[in-house]
């Protein structure tokens, strides 16, 4: 299916609402039926229908729609949160006494995830490297239903072969899912190396603006409506009608904004490779990186995240580097029109730190700026350094 019939025109039909170019915000709660008898069909087959925007809704599902094909999938389901679609789709896939492999240095919350909350439930969870497939293999118990991979990693950006561990899941009769936020769907389709579930988080590329929240859930129509029966009916995490217009208007733009990111992104990097106050730069896109053969063949082009990690052993170098940055702000996600940073150094001596990640990493994305513009920010705060 062509790139621009996805992101423009399909599950648009402009006849139903005034030929208007822009989609409508169909912000209705309920849809009602002329009969019983109609309103008995929507009931025995409501993952189809528009009953109760708890359930479907028109905007809603335009979205859905374009998100399936940009990952190849038979259906899609949309979420409030990328972490709403990543909790919903390993909760479809365990019940208690099962056992999950998943990836380290997964997302923050799907760290969570793993380690806090599945285990109240009898779900045992093993993170392993996931740069080794035959570490997945090794985890592997009787009770294993899920292997769970994130690839890029969320601030190393290690890589997972994804053929290779689903070979080994399909050989043991597990389940697979990805996130696949940190490529997109533009520069990474897990689904056609046999994966079997994908999720996003559409608050960073797909909606592009830093103003709206979102997730979602890729994969075959059987398993995507049998997820919308229990846990997105029961959990009740849903997507709004308007973030859902936010986000088809943040899709209208995806490829040009990718492209951009992803050219920036390598000018960046090529400068930071060489600083001589940059210890190392993690991101697979490096002819160095032991892993770029891999990201070469699994994946199109690079995005706009990576990490360094700065030649000091003294935290508080690492707050004077970020704290003199004036074009790039701190913040927790990405995927926007600014440029960000997330240093770990901001995680040391909470209450509640966990990351085993060293202080003196500094996760980056690469936004819409000229990349002489941030280059020019990152001397000047380089040179504050002793």
């Amino acid at each position: 299916m062509d790139l621009s019939y996805i992101i423009n025109e399909l599950g648009e039909d402009r006849a139903l609402y005034f030929n208007a170019v822009a989609p409508p915000i169909l912000q209705s709660s309920n849809f009602a039926s002329n009969t019983v008898a109609d309103m008995r069909r929507m009931l025995q087959n409501e993952a189809e229908e528009y009953m109760y925007t708890r359930g479907n809704n028109p905007t809603v599902t335009m979205l859905e729609k374009k998100l399936a094909a940009l990952e190849g999938a038979e259906h899609a389901i949309a979420f409030g949160s990328g972490i709403a679609a990543v909790s919903a789709a390993v909760l479809s896939q365990v019940k208690a006494g099962d056992h999950v492999v998943c990836t380290k240095y997964v997302y923050s919350w799907t760290r969570t995830l793993m380690r806090r909350f599945l285990p109240r439930f009898g779900v045992e969870v093993t993170l392993v490297d996931g740069t080794d497939p035959e570490n997945f293999r090794k985890a592997i118990k009787p009770n294993t239903t899920l292997i769970y991979l994130e690839s890029p990693t969320s601030f190393t950006f290690d890589l997972q072969d994804i053929e290779a561990v689903t070979a080994i899941a399909k050989e043991h009769g597990c389940s697979t899912i990805i996130d696949n936020s940190f490529a997109s769907p533009l520069h990474q389709n897990p689904l056609k190396m046999g994966l079997d579930l994908v999720v996003h988080s559409c608050t960073k590329y797909i909606g592009g603006h830093s103003d709206a929240m979102g997730g979602v859930i890729c994969g075959k129509r059987e398993v995507i409506n049998q997820i919308f029966k229990r846990e997105y009916m029961t959990l009740g995490a849903i997507l709004s009608p308007h973030d859902a217009w936010l986000l088809l208007r943040g899709l209208r733009t995806l490829p040009v904004r990718m492209e951009r990111v992803a050219a920036s992104t390598r000018q960046v990097v090529d400068y930071l490779v060489q600083h001589p106050k940059v210890e190392k730069v993690l991101f697979p896109f490096l002819k160095d990186n032991p892993q770029y053969e891999l990201a070469q063949n699994q994946m199109s082009n690079n995005s706009g995240q990576f990490s360094i990690i700065l030649k000091t052993e003294n935290i508080d170098e690492v707050d004077l580097f970020c704290d003199s940055l004036n074009h790039f702000l701190m913040a927790a996600s990405w995927g926007g029109h600014e440029s960000l940073i997330y240093p770990i150094a901001a995680t040391y001596a909470t209450p509640d730190h966990t990351s085993d990640l060293p202080f003196n990493l500094v996760r980056f994305y690469i936004g819409l700026e000229d990349p002489e513009y941030l280059i020019k920010d990152l001397e000047q705060a380089f040179s504050k350094l002793p």
